[in-house]
Order: structure tokens, then sequence, then C-alpha cells
């Protein structure tokens, strides 16, 4: 039972920390914006979650938003793609034909190391060429063997939506909570570190004739990204913890399920100490990835 929760709870934690990387570095640049209305706005918006408890946020999103959808006798589908209604969201969901092979499934899984490879600078351009054609090959060759790529959709009926990539609300309300609140402060992170970086940078990019965009893109978030790596790191280990509030509205996540095991087993202080000893290593997996990407890019300045 520990390992369903544990799956649920790394599952989130992994959605979470990659919508709020995109949603808060997007708002943190607005909040640079030379626009006097997005500049604030997105200050007022970043003010905002940062200044409310996450669980309200939590209460927020489950019981005003998520349970008020439609129910599934009036809930329709959204251009044939997207079905959303009170028992949860279905979006689409690729998997393989059942005509693949599992040889095909191994020529794509090289082929992506290959395309992968190609798109690395450090090889010369010559090698980078081989690559991408080896890659182009190899998917050639997954599709002479059978390999294909269907997608499930969903498909609403009398009942309810069945088919394709279901989240349920307990689960909706707290990816989408957890995703908006560290939105929120990976923003002012953003906003920290452009601001901390040497006017010297936009003026040697203005001289080159960059536009803001290109400027922004290009110039800027790369060497943001080395300044705020730590912080970030902080940030992603804090989402990881936040998981544990679905609690609050029955989302099966570790700490949820770990009274039902402590329950049924009667053994409360053995569970607490290992769940905690679970979140203390996932704690310790993010920081390790973080403080490898943090090295690499160090040596790489150097």
């Amino acid at each position: 039972m520990l390992e369903a929760g544990l799956f649920n709870t790394i599952k989130v934690a992994l959605l979470a920390i990659t919508f709020s990387t995109i949603v808060g570095v997007g708002l943190g640049v607005l909040r640079l914006s030379t626009n006097w209305l997005v500049r604030n706005l997105a200050f007022a918006i970043g003010e905002f979650i940062r200044n409310t408890p996450i669980l309200i946020q939590l209460m927020f999103w489950y019981f005003a938003v998520l349970l008020q959808l439609p129910s599934a006798a009036s809930a329709t589908n959204i251009h044939k793609w997207f079905v959303v209604e009170q028992s949860g969201v279905f979006l689409p969901f690729p998997h393989l034909s059942d005509s693949a092979e599992p040889a095909s499934a191994l020529f794509v899984a090289v082929a992506i190391a290959f395309l992968a490879a190609a798109c690395l600078r450090r090889f010369p351009a010559r090698w980078r060429i081989a690559l991408l054609g080896a890659g182009l090959c190899v998917i050639g060759a997954s599709y002479a063997s059978g390999f294909g790529i269907n997608v499930d959709l969903p498909v609403l009926g009398r009942f309810g939506a069945t088919g394709g990539l279901h989240f349920s609300p307990e689960m909706s309300a707290v990816l989408i909570t957890i995703m908006v609140n560290s939105a929120g402060y990976i923003s002012e992170i953003v906003r920290g570190g452009i601001e901390g970086l040497a006017k010297g940078q936009w003026e040697a990019a203005a001289a080159l004739g960059l536009s803001r965009a290109d400027t922004i893109r290009d110039v800027v978030l790369p060497q943001v990204f080395r300044i705020i790596i730590p912080s970030l790191t902080n940030r992603y280990i804090s989402l990881t913890k936040d998981t544990a509030i679905g609690i609050a509205i029955g989302f099966p996540e570790l700490f949820n399920v770990s009274g039902t095991v402590a329950n049924q087993t009667g053994r409360d202080f053995e569970t607490v100490i290992v769940v905690m000893a679970i979140y203390l290593l996932l704690s310790w997996i993010i920081s390790a990835l973080a403080n490898f990407v943090n090295r690499r890019i160090a040596l790489e300045r150097a």
C-alpha cells in the first residue's frame, strides 16, 4: 500500500516540478516587462499566491473549481480530445500499437539516443550530421518492424467518460495547487536572478542589435539559471514535501496512505519513521541531481 502512495507522491511531484518551473519562469520574466499593466499584473499574481496559505488554495481549487465542473450527464467533449467533468479530467494518451514488436521499441530507444546526441554541441558538425542520419535510419527500421503509436482518446458515455489518461479531482486539485503555489515562489527567484545579473550583459546584447526577447532567451536566462539552481533546489524539495497536503481532500499520497497502514498494523511509530525516511530520501535525490547539474554548469563556465 505504501508503494501506491509513494508512486502518487512522485508522480505529482514530477509533474508539479515541470509545470511550476515553466509557469514560474514565465511569470518571473513578466515581472520585469516594460509594459506597466503586464508587470503589475504579474506582481499582483505572485504576491497573492505567496501570501495565502497553500491549504486554502487547495480548498479553492478542489471545492470551488473542480467539484463545480459539469456532471457526467451534462459533460461534453472538447474538440473530441478532452473531457472535463466532476469525476476528473480525461486527456489523450499515446501508446504503442498492438502490432509493435519488442525489437521496434528497441529501435526507437536507439534512435532517440542518436537524435539526442546529435543535439549536443560538443560534437563536431560532421559527427552531428552523421548521428542525425543514423537516428533517422533507425526510425525507418523501427517502422519497418511494425512500430506504431496509437492515441487512446477519452469517450464520453452515459455514466461518464472512459479511456485516455484520467486525473481524478483530488489529484488534479493537489497538482494545480502545488504547481501554482510553487510558480509564485519560482517567479521571485527568477526575478531576483535577472535583477542580479550585471547590466553590462543587457548593454552588450543591445549593442549587438538583439531584441529584448532575444536578449532574455539567449543571454539572460542561460546565465540566470546558473545563479538560481540552489534556490530552485530548495523550492523543489519543499514542493515534494507539500504533496502531503493531499490528505486534506483524501488524495492517496504517501502521508495519507501511511495513516491507513498504521491503523491496520498498529505500528504508528514505525510507520511515521518510514514515511519520514522516504521523504528524506526523496529530498536527497533531488538535491543530488541539482548538485550534479550545478557542478556541470560550473565546469562549463570555468
